[in-house]
């Protein structure tokens, strides 16, 4: 196992060789997922209203409840 300066040259290229394969991955992925909101664009669903739902499904059920408390208050305050 060769070292550069107290580096290990192969545990170095092995990590840098997953992550190169993780981000060829990562892009493969956000490809589909553009193409499914097109598709559902395409079907007449709002894209941007989708991407806030798909956030929000993602949120702890208590934050997501906190927050919308929080976003009505401010309505409020606002007169909205």
């Amino acid at each position: 196992m060769a070292e550069v300066g107290g580096v290990s040259t192969d545990r170095l290229r092995s990590f840098v060789d997953r992550i190169e394969r993780l981000e060829e991955e990562k892009q493969a992925l956000a490809a589909d997922i553009r193409e499914v909101y097109s598709e559902a664009k395409g079907a007449g669903f709002d894209v941007k209203v989708m991407r806030q739902l798909i956030r929000l499904r993602k949120m702890d059920k208590d934050d997501r409840t906190q927050m919308e408390e929080i976003l009505h208050v401010y309505e409020r305050a606002l007169g909205m």
